[in-house]
């Protein structure tokens, strides 16, 4: 979120500044030196027709209601860019009771599994618009600034400056000075990815100060094992591990505006409910295989995230390989259960090898038997003709043949109306609380979503357990909604909380801000999301140890540590008793990152259509001001008298000078004087 010249926070367009291969979605930069309009207010479709046809002092900088932001309007200003300087749009309250979504009704279309060549039925999402309030908006290229006020002081302020000074009569034309705007937000980058990224490595190569004008969309894939494991080799081919995976990136219109509380922060909330409640088992050391949880970033854009892992594991990059996946659990949308019903969807193309058919039986009655202990939840097949959502398995089915699920709250079309928009709050899944507390109660109070989800979790945590082979402490495994509500509320509410600051490093607790956390992929990584997500793993599923913070720091010191088996982390640790300070103490887990840049880029493949070619543009500044212009013919008038004086001082200044000798006789020198 940029900072505006008059003071207003302004977030700023998803499109405009990143670049994609798609021809869908081109760059065209805004002016270097902003883009100047008259102020005209939009409360209902009608009030475009000034904008577009009648008003007689384009171009306009049109302030639109949040409800108006839709496909249709935004197709009628595009029609008329010789009029548009650019667009404020103002955050709807509550959110559009039609639902909102500015992605495509088929997201990540021809990055999955499907293709011509494998499901072509299922390619491009013929049989399931999963998304189907999908606009395209966000895919869209529009040569205005799009801007979103979220303060409503702010955008009351640019009302009233347009009611003083903009409101017409009557239908007549109002007098000036007008109430104009400026939108700065010129983007560096050019075309599409491939231009981009070829300039930015001609700059890179025969530049001193080399000026880059794009950079890849990457972050870190957060990962940990049940049970650690030397990450300095790679596992036996024998060596079988259950994979628990969802996603902790999302994204909206608007840049770095992305609360994902549906898209992603249930699922990976869930996930991390569901790997304490595993851990807690009192067998898990002696399971006969091994379980990998996997949060991974960048999924929102053509799985970036899974399709690097992918990769690393093919080419011995990283510590599992392919072959060691015996199953794979993937969480996708959860919060939004209008039932009882939890929904396990499976890849029908992949289940024509007899053996994997066996295997993903095998997987779907393990969770139906895990979810027959929880009244709350009813495990639920999919027709089995029925193609897989959008999910990382995806990704992996591209690689190999695996028996996989995908569990969602939704049978076929996502049951979340605000996907990938700024209205994906907390309270889209319905987290809320009562007035009257205070922030540290708001921390403590279980909401009834925390609570399904924690359901949501167990039924997880159990099923992993028996995947792992685990058989005498099933019933026992229970995921702490206390545990999910902390997450919830320092997710969606407020990040800068006590309990957050606890498991945190000294150095990140800047992260932290007093509103929810954005779960945008970004380029400048770790994200605040990456890091307070491993931190959280690493409290959940590590140990404390009794390490100073020198040894915490270099661990290798220290006998019977390992850094190759363990991550070892300082943190600020809980407040003391008189709650004057924090006691820091040393977390040992298995918590780790792993790079999620796209192979594409390593690869230096640009155009690539196998791997996501996402980029972000560079800016120097993304602000805006309010301010009154006068007239076009008092800017001539002044134009003209301002023209004729520096005429007229030229003409005197050419004169004097020429008249210089007469008009400055320099003093005689005064006589010698004689006595």
């Amino acid at each position: 979120m940029a900072t505006a010249g008059g003071g207003g926070s302004v977030a700023y367009l998803g499109c405009r500044d990143l670049l994609c291969l798609l021809s869908f979605c081109v760059l065209l930069a805004a002016s270097i030196s902003g883009d100047t309009g008259v102020i005209h207010v939009v409360e209902k479709e009608e009030d475009l027709q000034w904008v577009l046809t009648d008003g007689p002092n384009p171009p306009y900088v049109v302030l639109l209601e949040g409800t108006l932001f839709t496909r249709k309007v935004m197709e009628k200003l595009k029609a008329r860019t010789s009029r548009i300087a650019g667009l404020a749009v103002s955050l709807a309250k509550p959110s559009p009771a039609s639902g909102f979504s500015p992605s495509v009704q088929c997201p990540n279309d021809g990055f999955g599994v499907y293709s011509n060549s494998y499901g072509p039925e299922f390619a491009h999402c013929r049989e399931i618009q999963w998304n189907h309030l999908g606009n395209g908006l966000a895919y869209e290229d529009f040569s205005f600034p799009i801007f979103l006020l979220e303060d409503e002081n702010e955008t009351n302020v640019i009302k009233q400056c347009y009611r003083d000074h903009n409101l017409s009569q009557n239908g007549s034309a109002p007098a000036f000075p007008l109430c104009a705007m400026q939108l700065f937000s010129h983007m560096h980058a050019v075309i599409s990815t491939v231009t981009c990224m070829r300039r930015s490595s001609i700059q890179s190569t025969f530049s001193i100060n080399p000026e880059i004008v794009c950079d890849p969309l990457s972050d870190y894939n957060v990962w940990s094992m049940l049970k650690p494991i030397n990450v300095s080799g790679t596992l036996e081919p024998d060596d079988r591990v259950v994979v628990a995976a969802t996603q902790l990136d999302s994204r909206s219109f608007f840049w770095n505006v992305a609360p994902g509380a549906e898209s992603a922060v249930a699922s990976f909330v869930t996930q991390l409910a569901a790997a304490e409640a595993l851990h807690k088992a009192p067998d898990v050391t002696t399971l006969p295989r091994n379980v990998m949880f996997v949060f991974f970033q960048g999924e929102t854009f053509d799985y970036i995230g899974s399709s690097r892992m992918v990769y690393d594991m093919e080419k011995g990059k990283f510590p599992v390989q392919l072959e060691n996946i015996d199953s794979f659990v993937e969480l996708r949308q959860v919060a939004l259960r209008n039932s009882l019903k939890l929904w396990m969807h499976t890849d029908p193309m992949s289940q024509k090898n007899e053996s994997v058919r066996n295997q993903v039986e095998h997987l779907l009655t393990t969770l139906e038997k895990s979810g027959a202990g929880i009244p709350a939840i009813i495990l639920q097949r999919p027709n089995q003709s029925q193609p897989l959502p959008p999910s990382s398995l995806q990704r992996f089915l591209r690689a190999r043949n695996i028996s996989g699920v995908v569990l969602t709250d939704h049978a076929t079309i996502f049951h979340n109306r605000y996907y990938q928009s700024v209205y994906d709050t907390a309270e889209n899944v319905n987290v809320s609380y009562p007035e009257w507390q205070s922030p540290e109660e708001d921390l403590h109070f279980v909401t009834d979503t925390a609570k399904t989800l924690a359901d949501v979790a167990t039924v997880l945590g159990r099923t992993l357990y028996q995947l792992a082979g685990g058989s005498n402490f099933s019933d026992t495994i229970q995921a702490d909604p206390q545990t999910v509500t902390r997450l919830l509320y320092g997710f969606l509410v407020r990040a800068n909380n006590s309990w957050f600051q606890s498991i945190l490093r000294q150095d990140l607790r800047s992260y932290l801000g007093d509103g929810p956390l954005q779960h945008y992929i970004a380029v400048s990584s770790p994200t605040n999301t990456t890091y307070v997500v491993q931190c959280a793993l690493a409290n959940l599923t590590g140990k404390v140890t009794n390490l100073t913070r020198e040894q915490c720091q270099d661990p290798s010191k220290v006998p019977n540590e390992n850094k190759d088996l363990y991550e070892y982390t300082w943190v600020q640790g809980p407040l003391n008793s008189n709650e004057t300070e924090r006691l820091p103490q040393c977390v040992r887990s298995t918590a780790r990152l792993a790079r999620a840049l796209s192979p594409a880029f390593e690869l230096g493949q640009w155009g690539s259509t196998e791997y996501s070619t996402w980029t972000e543009s560079r800016w120097k500044d993304i602000s805006a001001r309010i301010f009154l212009i006068a007239s076009k013919e008092l800017e001539f008038v002044t134009l003209t008298v301002g023209f004729g004086v520096l005429i007229f001082s030229l003409v005197v200044t050419y004169c004097i000078n020429a008249k210089a000798d007469v008009l400055f006789i320099a003093p005689r020198e005064p006589g010698a004087v004689s006595f």
